[in-house]
């Protein structure tokens, strides 16, 4: 078997498409058929499903194939790197997974820094779900995992960056966006717009409710931060949000953000990776810039 037959294998897996891995491998459609016909027929095993509405979608077997494959093919591009590399020049590439709320409004101006000051470098940015990047982390399909309020597991190190402050967010013609000072309290009986259930940062924001004997009425239950400003900003109700992420909101005057009075209330912003994983140099790199510039 060759390496190039497991690198577009798992190209396949992680685009969903035989044209997408074709044009990453500088290779035909049906060269890609052939090769993913030699690996099934090499396992005796189904690897990959295809269908016209979801594309290419890897079996249990191919999961199985995919996260080795991923996890060996990274291990000999970080032994590349390090016998290629100059001692003193960081090259190579990092593999990023994060939310949207840190990946669009907190990450970009370290990572702007830090691609100045390493232009070898290339940092592949995928924005997932929470628990999909702390999957990906544990799977070794990423280099690095960024997500608020990082739990602590046995099978991930957790690298505290910094902590991003809460403030209750209001269109400008809400009877909130004009009272100062803002209480929590304030927020009894409002039409309340919330992240999913299973995402950390409403699991906080039902705590320091809960904890202020805060009841609000929940009335959209949403899985990325953007969608909720938007719904915000028509007028569907108010929310408890990261003030980083509503800067441009703010400027344009479309939303208000207050600091409630019991405030401040932060959140935690941390890096994830596999324990016993060994980082690239490029890996840690960007994450000793990353605690530099955001610490």
């Amino acid at each position: 078997m060759h390496l190039e037959t497991l690198k577009t294998f798992c190209d396949l897996v992680e685009s969903g498409s035989l044209s997408r891995a074709a044009r990453l491998n500088l290779v035909t459609q049906s060269a890609v058929s052939q090769q993913l016909k030699a690996l099934e027929e090499r396992y005796g095993r189904r690897l990959i499903e295809r269908s016209p509405r979801l594309g290419a979608r890897p079996t249990d077997a191919g999961r199985l194939l995919y996260q080795e494959a991923r996890s060996a093919l990274d291990r000999l591009a970080t032994v590349e790197q390090r016998l290629r590399a100059r001692p003193d020049v960081v090259t190579g590439s990092v593999r990023v997974g994060t939310v949207y709320s840190v990946g669009l409004h907190t990450l970009p101006p370290a990572m702007k820094k830090f691609l100045g000051a390493h232009p070898q470098v290339t940092v592949r940015l995928e924005y997932r779900r929470t628990d999909q990047v702390y999957a990906g982390a544990l799977a070794g399909e990423l280099d690095l995992g960024i997500v608020a309020l990082p739990g602590r597991r046995s099978q991930l190190e957790v690298t505290p960056l910094a902590h991003d402050e809460l403030v209750v967010v209001a269109p400008p013609d809400h009877p909130l966006a004009r009272r100062r000072p803002l209480s929590l309290t304030a927020l009894e009986g409002q039409p309340f717009i919330a992240f999913d259930r299973d995402i950390p940062t409403r699991k906080l924001v039902d705590r320091l409710l809960r904890a202020r004997g805060v009841r609000v009425v929940p009335v959209m239950e949403l899985d990325n931060i953007e969608t909720i400003k938007r719904s915000v900003e028509a007028g569907l109700g108010v929310s408890l949000l990261p003030a980083p992420a509503l800067t441009n909101e703010v400027r344009a005057r479309t939303l208000v953000a207050r600091r409630p009075r019991e405030g401040p209330l932060e959140r935690e912003i941390g890096v994830i990776y596999r324990r016993g994983r060994e980082l690239s140099a490029a890996a840690q790199a960007f994450l000793g810039w990353l605690r530099k510039d955001l610490g």
